[in-house]
This record gives structure tokens, C-alpha cells and sequence, in this order.
């Protein structure tokens, strides 16, 4: 099928959702040539100066040689930027037993990666996008409908400080749905997706700490609750050692950690790490988010393409969900471009199932391999935390094992088999 000429199109991609796996494609669209226009419901504001939400992303080379594609990397700031130099695994109360130390001796690399602020990674993706020639960010905008027909994509939209105002209709070869794990996109598009909810609750929030971490991150499965430890930057205010905390608990937990003291609140994170980093303080907020993942029964359709968290929406434990959605933006924008070079539809089922199938089979191990972690170490009864202890001791017995979990974290080489990808992915 040759590309689409109409002259009615507005643009060669139409993105819906304006986080940074949204923003990140629609730049890295323009570098390859292509024109996009991304829909967003919050205003501009609001997206050129996100606030703090807690979260700190893990970043794997991978994802940081493509930012630096991009020219968002650049726009970080030094102290948003922290090393991840090596990990430890402990299994029950820390100290109880031996941890699993990972690091990236033998990997080719000199640390496993980067720790980075959520708000950060969103501001610098919009500086970029919104620079971009090629690119329009349409902020403030309630999509209204998404729709696909045999010739082009549609979205239609209101300004949404205007709910009075007149319906304003998009058209394009492409419309891609980055609009989180619950994307509205989505189902408008009629794909579905499996969901797991996993009922309970992610508080994250950062610590001041009394004693250094030495960019080493934590992930401790205790049996009532995890924790994890990742290390942040000192204070540009003072240079207090600074580290993420990210508890996970069933509901009534959550709620009663929340409605602590901060002191309290701060004692306790301690206490659950052994005091291994001395005293803690709260710096900040503490923000609570629900634990729901998602994985979408296909990534494309008839001239439509899932993005990000609304392809794949992953629990937190392997930190990999921002770095799938980072290798979407690659592996999706490689294919248009090749298409647009050799003349294609862009919107043509051949182009999208080229990206529907670099994502799934890089997506779907990753997946269910942190399903099934989660469920392993989240399982108090006697026979899981035998099993547990197993995989623990296998892999610290095991060099090779070791250099696969390493591989997963610094994202320098393939994971796992995986099954054949179904139908229409």
C-alpha cells in the first residue's frame, strides 16, 4: 500500500497523551521527518513545569542512549541525574539472611543504570517536543472521541476550559493512544486488556538519610510488606545523603502508614531497612497510587498503534515500565520512518505489526517474569517463602544467573524465550 496523500490529513500522527512516552514519540517523529500532533488534557503549564509526584524511574542504557537522541537528556539538570551503581535482593527481615548482590561487573558497563525524577523526565520530554519543527501540542484538550476508518485515524476534541466550545475534528494516517494504563484511547479503539490488580498500594517518597547509601539500591521482601531503597542525589541545599523509598502494602497498611507522623512514619521505613542508612526524615510528601497492571490484548489495530502504559503497564518491582515504553518510542518510530522512505502507508497493518511485534516480544517476558516475582514474594505461606529462598540461593550460586538479571537491569541484552506473539500483535 502506498502512503497517503490526502491533502485533508492534518498531520501524519496523531497522539493522544502527553507524558513522556507521548511527548518523547512525538520528538522523536519529528527527527525522523514526520509531522505529529499530540492531544493533552492537562494545560501547558502544567506540563512545562510538572510537580513532584514521587516517583523515581530507573533509566537502563538503552532508554538513556535514546533521551540523549532525543536532546532531553541534555536538558536535565546535575542534580536530577543519580547513578545506579549496584542492587541487593533480601529475602524476609534485612540482615536475617544473605542478600543477593548485583552489580555490573562482566556487563561491559561501569554501573546498571540511572535513577531520575518522574517530573524531571516529563519536563524535559515536553522542552524538546515543544521545540521540535514538525511537532503541535494541543494542551488543554478533552478528546471526545477516537476513531479509525479504512482511509485515515480521527480524533475528535473540545478545549476543555470551554465545555461550550464547538468540536474540533483531527485527521491522520496514525493515531497512537499514550494515555496511561487506563487509556480511554484504548478502548475506543475496541482493544482490550488484561488487567491485574493486585490490591494493594505504592507509596513512594523521599528520605533524608544519616548515612551514605553508596548509589546501591534495596529491594527488601519482607513478609508483610516490600521495600525499596534507591539511591537519589545528595541535597543540592545542604548535602544530605537523599534516597527513594517505595513501600508496597495491602490497602489498610497503606492507609495507616499515610495517616502516620512523618516522624513516625520515617521510623518505621528505617526500622523495615535494619537502619542501615542511620536516621531517616521524610523530605517531602509521601504520594500513594494504586497497584493495578496492564497488559493490552494487542498493541495495534487498523491505523492505530498503544503506547506506553497504555500498552503495558507494569508493577514497579523490576523498574522497567518507563523503559519499555522508551523502546516503543524507538521501535515505532523506526518503523514509520523505513515506511515513509519506501513509499508505505504508515497506517497500514504491515508497517504497525512490524513495532506490534518488537514490543511484544520484548514486552511479554519482562511482563510476566515481574507478575510472577510479585507473586512469589508477596505470598506469606510456608511453601513460597521456601521457594523464595531457592531462587535466591540459585542465583547467588550461579554466575550466569546473575548475568541475565544483570542484562535485564542495564537493558544491554535480550531477554528471555518468549511465545510466539498471537495474532494481531
Amino acid at each position: 500500500m502506498t502512503r497517503n496523500d490526502d491533502s485533508s490529513l492534518n498531520c501524519d500522527v496523531l497522539i493522544v497523551g502527553g507524558g513522556p512516552a507521548g511527548l518523547s514519540l512525538a520528538a522523536s517523529l519529528g527527527q525522523a521527518g514526520l509531522s505529529a500532533t499530540l492531544l493533552e488534557l492537562q494545560g501547558q503549564e502544567q506540563l512545562a513545569d510538572p510537580a513532584p509526584d514521587g516517583r523515581e524511574i530507573a533509566l537502563t542504557h538503552p532508554s538513556a542512549a535514546l533521551l540523549q537522541r532525543l536532546g532531553s537528556w541534555q536538558l536535565l539538570q546535575a542534580h536530577e541525574v543519580g547513578l545506579l551503581r549496584a542492587a541487593e535482593v533480601h529475602d524476609g527481615p534485612v540482615g536475617r539472611s544473605r542478600a543477593l548482590h548485583l552489580h555490573s561487573g562482566g556487563s561491559g558497563v561501569e554501573h546498571l543504570g540511572w535513577i531520575v525524577p518522574n517530573h524531571a523526565l516529563r519536563r524535559t520530554a515536553w522542552q524538546v517536543a515543544s521545540d521540535m519543527p514538525g511537532v503541535r501540542l494541543l494542551t488543554g484538550a478533552r478528546v471526545q472521541r477516537v476513531a479509525t476508518h479504512a482511509s485515515h485515524a480521527e480524533v475528535e476534541y473540545r478545549d476543555a476550559a470551554q465545555p461550550d466550545a464547538p468540536v474540533q475534528t483531527l485527521r491522520a494516517p496514525l493515531v497512537v493512544a499514550a494515555d496511561s494504563r487506563f487509556s480511554a484511547a484504548r478502548r475506543q479503539l475496541g482493544i482490550g486488556a488484561a488487567m491485574t490488580d493486585f490490591g494493594r498500594t505504592v507509596i513512594v517518597c523521599r528520605m533524608r538519610c544519616e548515612l551514605a547509601h553508596d548509589q546501591v539500591a534495596h529491594e527488601c521482601f519482607d513478609y508483610d510488606r516490600t521495600l525499596a531503597i534507591l539511591p537519589l542525589p545528595d541535597d543540592v541545599a545542604d548535602g544530605a545523603p537523599l534516597c527513594s523509598a517505595v513501600i508496597t502494602a495491602d490497602s489498610a497498611q497503606a492507609q495507616a502508614l499515610l495517616a502516620l507522623a512523618p516522624e513516625d512514619f520515617a521510623a518505621s521505613v528505617a526500622a523495615q531497612f535494619d537502619h542501615r542508612l542511620g536516621h531517616m526524615q521524610l523530605h517531602g510528601q509521601r504520594h500513594a497510587y494504586p497497584l493495578v497492571a496492564v497488559y493490552a490484548h494487542r498493541f495495534s489495530g487498523p491505523r492505530c498503534a498503544l503506547l506506553g502504559d497504555a500498552a503495558v503497564g507494569m508493577h514497579p518491582v523490576t523498574a522497567h515500565g518507563f523503559n519499555l515504553g522508551l523502546a516503543g518510542v524507538a521501535s515505532l518510530s523506526a518503523a514509520l520512518a523505513d515506511a515513509r522512505a519506501r513509499g508505505l502507508d504508515i497506517g497500514a497493518p504491515e508497517v504497525l505489526q512490524r513495532y506490534a511485534r518488537a514490543q511484544h516480544l520484548q514486552a511479554w517476558p519482562i511482563f510476566q517474569g515481574t507478575n510472577a516475582i510479585v507473586r512469589l514474594y508477596t505470598d506469606t505461606r510456608a511453601l513460597p517463602r521456601l521457594a523464595r529462598r531457592a531462587v535466591l540461593g540459585a542465583a547467588m550460586r550461579l554466575p550466569p544467573l546473575q548475568a541475565a538479571i544483570v542484562s535485564q537491569l542495564t537493558g544491554r541484552r535480550p531477554a528471555w524465550p518468549v511465545r510466539p506473539a498471537p495474532g494481531g500483535r
